[in-house]
């Protein structure tokens, strides 16, 4: 039988324990680049529950963590609670929640701030120092103090009113960048931990692969394909450079990058673009286009995969490679490579539901 779930919910703040509510139909996953959402509705049977939720639940104060066992396998903020009542009078508690990373994309910059070759992570940690150290902004987030080896110039301007969780994905986002992500878990004295990872050029976790088979422990999976992000001509728009008023502004671009091995495969020209419209400096728009540019010709495949959960399969799979083997119609001779896993979405048990996870993975 599979741990019991339980849903602590705390002051965001302080992190103090407020209560420990009953929740049904619980769904939650997390990812690499991108914020998890947890989402589940509490029942109000009685006066008693109704008043504990009531006082509990205040979206944008609230922190909830998701245990199984004695392990934190989530966590992150309420956002939105929506009270229902169905046609026989039954009261429920719709409540939905993101991921630690959802506080720094509702923080903006007020102050400019400008680093001139510092490491591309000491920057990331100055933003978020940025978040915590405004009264009232700090939620508990931790770091630790490794480098990337990448030095970067960049000035953010109160100005332009960006968001903290922006200007990471910006900083990252950058050629030779880096992925950032904010994981949930119990220390080895019991404390609850949100802790900011950062990993160039890319998150990794674990070091001996899981190995999973279909048939087998992958109950199902999907493998799409999709050409309408590809291009192989490339340019990107940066902020307005005219200071002459009297004539017509225009932005800074990028050289326009084209990528001729693909063409000269056989492929038809196909055009994309991107615009960083608070980007001045050409070297740093350049260094954007050449990112943006190169993820753009072979598009990323995410395949998706249904397993069982427990065992290997936990969130500590994040950023970990597994092996996966598939033999079917499509691969007569089995498919056999790795894959790093990138997100999770996991589906709790519950009365005739097994307890499962869908796995999503990129070629590492």
């Amino acid at each position: 039988m599979a741990p019991p779930y339980r849903i602590l919910v705390c002051d965001l703040r302080s992190d103090a324990l407020i209560d420990v509510l009953p929740v049904h139909g619980v769904a939650l996953d997390d990812y690499i680049g991108k914020t998890g959402r947890l989402t589940g509705t509490v029942p109000i049977p009685n006066a008693a529950l109704a008043d504990r939720a009531r006082r509990a639940l205040l979206p944008g104060r609230t922190a909830l963590w998701v245990e199984r066992g004695r392990e934190i396998w989530w966590g992150g903020i309420l956002w939105t609670l929506n009270l229902t009542s169905d046609a026989r009078g039954f009261l429920g508690a719709e409540i939905q929640a993101g991921g630690w990373e959802s506080y720094l994309y509702r923080r903006e910059l007020h102050d400019t701030l400008t680093a001139a070759q510092v490491d591309q992570f000491d920057i990331a940690r100055q933003l978020v120092d940025y978040a915590q150290n405004t009264p009232g902004g700090d939620i508990g987030i931790t770091y630790d103090t490794g480098v990337s080896d990448v030095v970067r110039d960049r000035t953010f301007s109160r100005y332009d009113l960006p968001t903290v969780g922006d200007l990471l994905d910006d900083l990252a986002a950058v050629e030779n960048g880096f992925e950032w992500r904010i994981s949930s878990y119990r220390d080895a004295d019991g404390r609850r931990v949100k802790r900011l990872r950062l990993g160039h050029p890319v998150i990794l976790s674990g070091a001996a692969d899981i190995v999973l088979d279909h048939p087998g422990p992958v109950l199902s999976y999907s493998w799409p394909t999709d050409a309408t992000a590809k291009a192989n001509g490339w340019q990107s728009r940066g902020a307005s450079i005219n200071t002459n008023q009297a004539v017509d502004s225009v932005p800074l671009l990028s050289p326009l990058l084209i990528a001729d091995d693909d063409l000269a495969a056989g492929w038809p020209r196909l055009d994309g673009s991107s615009d960083y419209t608070t980007v001045e400096v050409q070297g740093t728009l350049d260094a954007h286009a050449r990112a943006d540019a190169a993820a753009a010709v072979t598009p990323l495949t995410i395949p998706a995969l249904t397993v069982l959960l427990g065992g290997n399969v936990t969130p500590a799979l994040l950023g970990a490679t597994v092996r996966l083997r598939i033999r079917d119609l499509w691969h007569p001779t089995t498919l056999d490579a790795r894959y790093r896993v990138v997100g999770m979405s996991i589906t709790p048990p519950e009365r005739g539901r097994a307890e499962t996870a869908q796995l999503f993975l990129e070629a590492p």
